[in-house]
């Protein structure tokens, strides 16, 4: 594993003595997060790139997943920014506008391109210039889990495709049938125990406001106000408070996971791909996984991942590819990913994954990807985007009146993006 260090960002302004350790060997760092057991996947990758490359060293940055956008600014504020480094998605026009990233395609095994699948490049690809900037083994989306118990007691329909899916009419029909069942006590999870500040809120609950015809921003003219704040979203988000006041949602005080905790007290789930392994082993034959309900009358759902990025100010672009490549085809960490519901991003990894394969118990999540998927607006302001948005939610939940907090998330949105002169040259394009 040789001088590899775990590294926090916080840290930085201190790494100088281990990096001497690592002199007579060509060095790269890594800045990621993740739970504990994909760090420990990581590591282990590492020492297998090091077994068959002796002559490089690879050094870890762990960065924890909640603050990891900081602890990023941290480092290029301390210009100390990593050769290779994970992003979540969304992220990545605000980091390429920034001018952090390089163009990744002739640093990646040129089979790894051609392998990856529709969503994964769009979830990589600067709008811009087209050209490819990260790459990932997976993708993402979320769905419904239902209690196969609780939904035949109520009479429930269950969808078998995307083009099946529930209509709001029958989604808060079931809930309220849900709510008078015995043995429920919330009739559907929607992970608010993930937190307020977390990208779980704009990632799960925006295709909501989608689906119900309208967005965050105008993604051609890229103005929020008159569509974040539409008769559409203040319906849909209004929606939701209602679920919130009634008591049919889990609140946030209780955790998560309570679709699956002891007792099954949530009927329902509107949770993440990586739900569905810790929730089946426990539920064996009673989950059931359905396509997201449409709000209005189309369907929406979430993609986009954390992926990987090689910085512009590498010294070590065609190693830190050579990594990346390495990563992305080991088997053992493959297999990892796929014992965690690890959503196909390449054809390769899908036809591995017999979870997401026709038939297959997550066949429908993987049915979004190519019917319903909606990317967060891939636009530099997405920090400002989701952080207003963030804020919004958590007014409406706690009460708050849903047109006066999407007003204001619009106007702080259309101001970010008025600061910074449009953006250009998104704003060149209008």
């Amino acid at each position: 594993m040789g001088n590899r260090l775990l590294w926090s960002l916080i840290l930085f302004s201190t790494m100088i003595a281990p990096w001497a350790q690592a002199a007579e060997k060509t060095a790269i760092q890594v800045m990621h997060q993740g739970d504990p057991g994909f760090v420990a996947a990581y590591g282990k990758v590492a020492e297998r790139f090091e077994a068959a490359n002796p002559d490089i060293d690879v050094q870890f940055i762990y960065a924890p997943h909640d603050a990891y956008n900081e602890k990023f600014s941290a480092a290029v504020m301390a210009k100390q920014l990593p050769d290779v480094m994970e992003l979540d998605a969304p992220f990545l026009a605000n980091y390429v506008w920034s001018g952090y990233l390089q163009p990744i395609k002739p640093l990646i095994d040129k089979d790894l391109l051609d392998d990856m699948t529709e969503s994964n490049i769009a979830q990589g690809t600067y709008p811009i210039d087209k050209d490819l900037y990260a790459i990932g083994l997976t993708d993402s989306s979320v769905v419904l889990y239902g209690n196969k118990k609780y939904l035949e007691a109520i009479g429930a329909r269950i969808p078998k495709s995307v083009d099946d899916a529930w209509t709001r009419e029958e989604f808060e029909s079931y809930l309220e049938k849900l709510s008078k069942l015995d043995g429920v006590k919330w009739p559907i999870d929607t992970f608010r125990g993930y937190g307020i500040k977390t990208e779980w809120i704009t990632y799960a609950y925006g295709p909501i406001l989608q689906s119900a015809g309208c967005d965050l921003i105008d993604r051609k003219v890229w103005k929020s106000e008159g569509t974040l704040d539409s008769d559409a979203c203040v319906d849909a988000l209004a929606m939701m408070q209602k679920w919130v006041k009634n008591g049919w949602v889990v609140p946030q005080s209780a955790g998560t996971n309570q679709f699956f905790a002891e007792g099954n007290p949530a009927a329902l789930a509107l949770g993440g791909h990586w739900v569905y392994a810790e929730a089946a082993a426990t539920m064996k034959d009673n989950i059931v996984v359905m396509p997201l309900p449409k709000f209005g009358a189309k369907g929406a759902s979430p993609d986009g991942t954390w992926i990987w990025a090689i910085t512009k100010t590498s010294k070590h672009p065609d190693i830190s590819g050579k990594f990346i490549s390495f990563l992305l085809k080991d088997k053992e960490f493959r297999a990892y990913v796929a014992s965690q519901s690890g959503y196909p991003g390449l054809k390769s990894f899908a036809a591995e994954s017999p979870l997401y394969a026709d038939g297959g118990p997550m066949a429908i999540a993987f049915e979004q990807a190519s019917k319903t998927a909606v990317a967060r607006p891939p636009h530099p302001a997405y920090p400002t985007i989701t952080s207003a948005f963030m804020q919004a939610v958590d007014e409406v939940f706690n009460g708050g009146d849903a047109k006066e907090a999407l007003t204001s998330a619009a106007e702080k949105i259309d101001q970010d993006i008025e600061d910074n002169d449009g953006y250009p040259p998104f704003g060149d394009e209008q």
